[in-house]
């Protein structure tokens, strides 16, 4: 198995991922791997219902979509950190190794089909 050809891969899809969470959200303060979404910014005093309510709309439409992008981040990251410590292609279940095929299509599988929730 090419674990530098999954590397490459999973770099990729880190950095598509970082940039597509910035566009919804930001790191928390205390803690930089931890996300969440941007708050939304209006002016209470001079907002009608209907603006306001749109503005929460689209807030809790990006909160779904942090944490969507959130989880698939954090897939990717221990991913990583499986082929950092020779585990990569090995289902976390049973430690047997994950059909290559299944790895091309989602790089950051961490259990082999018969393992899958």
């Amino acid at each position: 198995m090419d674990i530098e050809h999954f590397r490459k891969k999973l770099e990729e899809e880190k950095a598509r991922l970082e940039t597509q969470l910035k566009s919804v959200g930001q790191t928390h303060p205390g803690t930089p791997d931890d996300w969440e979404p941007q708050r939304p910014e209006f002016n209470a005093q001079t907002s009608d219902e209907n603006e306001m309510a749109d503005v929460f709309e689209e807030f809790q439409t990006d909160a779904s979509i942090e944490v969507a992008l959130e989880t698939q981040l954090n897939e990717v990251k221990a991913a990583l950190k499986r082929i950092d410590e020779g585990t990569f292609g090995k289902c976390i279940e049973d430690g047997k190794p994950i059909d290559p095929e299944r790895l091309e299509a989602n790089p950051a599988a961490a259990r082999c089909v018969e393992h899958t929730v």
